[in-house]
């Protein structure tokens, strides 16, 4: 098969988004991925050494991107770091999907580790470089990922003449607010 492809790499894993949106993580091969990026069997093989490889070389990109994401909120305010994290999860759901899938990529990839330090670092820390309290950030991370799954299930949608940016904002509207009826029996 003659070589057509500037970066064959991006081109790989750009195929591997695709019949990661159609198939899921775990139905991709890499010689259906072959196939739909046109180029030999053996070119996934050379770039990524195995499915493994590949999936973990989604999740970087999908942990780099989300951490640019979050590292573009303006002062890094709690609940804007929650809009953006279920913006991106809803734009980019085949990362989302290998990035929230266990033992599907190698743990321990160094630029994988880096990448997941960079976005929960985000999450992490205040403005001001000080820790934010562990419960918070946790609540936080589990409520706009609970979202981003419940939106990408399709079990939530935003209303109409609405969109999920709005909804996002709603919801982590709701971070650190006291519950209407604890505040009557506080």
């Amino acid at each position: 098969m003659p070589y057509h492809h500037g970066d064959l790499r991006r081109t790989l894993l750009d195929a591997a988004l695709a019949a990661i949106a159609e198939q899921g993580p775990v139905a991709i091969s890499l010689r259906e991925l072959a196939r739909r990026a046109g180029v030999s069997h053996a070119a996934p093989t050379h770039h990524f050494g195995d499915k493994t490889g590949l999936l973990t070389a989604v999740a970087t990109e999908g942990w780099s991107l989300l951490a640019d994401a979050l590292a573009a909120v303006p002062d890094r305010e709690f609940a804007e770091l929650g809009v953006a994290y279920v913006v991106f999860t809803t734009t980019h759901p085949a990362h989302f999907a290998v990035m929230r899938a266990p033992g599907l990529a190698r743990a321990d990839d160094p630029a994988l580790v880096a990448a997941q330090h960079r976005a929960g670092q985000s999450l992490q820390t205040e403005p001001d470089g000080e820790a934010r309290d562990p419960t918070t950030a946790l609540a936080g991370w589990a409520m706009v990922h609970g979202l981003s799954a419940l939106l990408l299930e399709g079990l939530v949608a935003p209303e109409p003449g609405s969109d999920v940016e709005s909804l996002a904002r709603a919801v982590t509207g709701r971070l650190g607010r006291p519950l209407h009826h604890q505040e009557q029996r506080g």
